[in-house]
């Protein structure tokens, strides 16, 4: 069963939440979309960890400020450091106990790193398992769209400029009267070889719901974070990282100096898929994301066990 919850941030950003599985799971699955998408790429990790039976975690999946059902975001609050603060929240309200898995992806995945930058006590603490997904820690360092360097840098540059432009027009959302017409823009970019019509209508509909000033005012510090530091200092995180090999976004190398800097993550390269795994490999996605939850929680249950021994040779001592 799976409610729906709403939190108000310290800025009065509110955030749309849904929350499913049993509240006493031993782990908890908290889901980050990427940027101008929401929560709805996640549908089928969702059933996926809702079919583990008797061992299903809990999951929490919320869309980010300026996106899906959640409230607009000022200017000044569409950064990374913002989300990472967001998330931190989200935790603090929604699992403020017991073992975490986080997932993300895209712009999920750096609202992770910039958490456990600026909140790494908190991360060491309760984070047990990461998935990565189609998500970079050097902005948009390795980002050729595909292209040519020369043509990627032309694209890129007009790209800032625009985000610049849209950053500033406010928080209302005129391009979805247009979203037919970016259909084939927004496949060639997004997606692999492959694409289904549901899960393009998803991703569409992600994009149709985000403000211009959220599909504009992400833009810097997406482009700018470098988190390489950060994941070095959480390298014992069991972790695994995913891409696909046509990504036009965060191709291979993104994927690859992230499992470099974290040396027990599995890396996972997916044949002729794009950027969004979640709806292109829906199967893999679970499956990767699944496997870290039962380890994490078979770690967690050997904890409690070690806990309840000793509480008990205490006892005894006493």
């Amino acid at each position: 069963m799976q409610t729906r919850s709403e939190i108000t941030l310290a800025d009065g950003v509110r955030l749309h939440v849904t929350v499913s599985g049993p509240a006493d799971a031993p782990v908890t699955v908290v889901l980050l979309h990427g940027w101008c998408l929401d929560r709805r790429i996640w549908h089928d990790q969702v059933a996926a960890l809702g079919g583990m039976g008797r061992k299903a975690p809990r999951v929490i999946a919320y869309d980010t400020r300026g996106h899906g059902r959640s409230g607009h975001t000022g200017l000044g609050g569409a950064t990374l450091a913002q989300l990472g603060d967001d998330l931190a929240e989200v935790l603090r309200q929604f699992a403020p106990t017991g073992p975490v898995v986080l997932a993300g992806h895209s712009m999920g995945g750096m609202t992770i790193m910039e958490y456990a930058h600026r909140h790494p006590e908190e991360f060491t603490a309760r984070v047990a398992g990461l998935l990565l997904v189609s998500t970079t820690a050097e902005g948009h360092t390795h980002t050729r769209y595909g292209l040519p360097a020369r043509v990627a840098a032309l694209l890129r540059a007009g790209e800032t400029f625009g985000a610049g432009l849209l950053a500033r027009s406010g928080a209302w959302s005129p391009h979805r009267m247009v979203l037919p017409a970016l259909r084939p823009a927004v496949q060639w970019l997004l997606f692999g070889e492959d694409c289904a019509d549901a899960a393009l209508k998803v991703a569409l509909g992600g994009i149709g719901r985000a403000s211009l000033r959220s599909i504009g005012g992400f833009r810097a510090s997406v482009g700018a974070q470098q988190r390489l530091d950060t994941l070095a200092t959480i390298a014992d995180v069991p972790a695994t990282v995913l891409v696909g090999d046509r990504d036009r976004l965060t191709p291979t190398a993104c994927a690859e100096s992230i499992a470099q800097a974290l040396p027990g993550a599995r890396l996972e390269i997916l044949e002729g898929a794009g950027h969004m795994l979640p709806l292109e490999r829906p199967e893999q996605v679970s499956s990767a994301l699944v496997t870290i939850v039962r380890r994490v929680a078979r770690s967690a249950k050997r904890e409690r066990r070690a806990v309840r021994e000793t509480v008990t040779r205490c006892r005894e001592a006493a």
